[in-house]
């Protein structure tokens, strides 16, 4: 069986920033798996600048939750929302550049100061799209496996054997230690199967994985 496709996504988070006519618009880009966490970015950046003008979002990121199982082509959610602009003026553009550039896994929230000089359908649509530009410049773009959540609950006997063994695997991994420790691992979608057979076969089953 096939091992799903590498895909481009930005390396971290960024933003960029530039003035057009005395309007200030600002574009921030983040790397995101799901809806959720797209919808989460957009939330702080409207939260660090809910005296702005407009903020205006636009992702494309796995349907569901994180990449598909299965190998082969990932069903992808993608939103835009004006937020205010003329209809068409801003979210399409912004959501435009990172389809045209093969970009997922992404958020762009392009933040805007209006500076009393009206731009135009045109004018608008050319900035939005500067600020995703110039926002995925500053992020860098970078090839990434597809990943998926892996979702692990244990005695805390056990806990030492499931955190070796996600070590020594170099997934990225969160523990919570409570009555039972859970463990959230983020797994290339490549590795998952095999992974998940050496956290049963350590703990003689005793995991359980979600």
């Amino acid at each position: 069986m096939a091992n799903p496709e590498p895909y481009r996504t930005v390396a971290g988070r960024a933003s960029a920033e530039f003035t057009v006519q005395g309007s200030r618009f600002v574009g921030y880009l983040a790397p995101a798996d799901t809806v959720n966490e797209a919808e989460a970015f957009v939330a702080e950046v409207e939260a660090e600048h809910d005296d702005a003008t407009h903020n205006v979002p636009a992702y494309r990121v796995p349907a569901g939750d994180g990449a598909s199982r299965t190998p082969g082509e990932v069903m992808l959610r993608e939103y835009s929302s004006d937020d205010g602009e003329p209809t068409g003026s801003a979210g399409d553009p912004a959501l435009n550049v990172l389809e045209q550039q093969e970009i997922r896994n992404v958020v762009a929230v392009v933040t805007r100061y209006y500076g009393g000089t009206n731009l135009g359908v045109g004018g608008l649509a050319r900035a939005y799209s500067r600020a995703v530009k110039e926002g995925l410049d500053a992020a860098g773009v970078v090839e990434e496996e597809p990943h998926e959540r892996v979702d692990l609950a244990v005695a805390y006997d056990d806990s030492g054997t499931v955190r070796g063994v996600l070590e020594s695997s170099g997934v990225e991994f969160e523990a919570d230690y409570d009555e039972r420790v859970t463990f959230e691992a983020r797994v290339p979608v490549a590795e998952a199967d095999g992974l998940r057979d050496r956290l049963r076969s350590a703990t003689s089953g005793r995991v359980d994985i979600g």
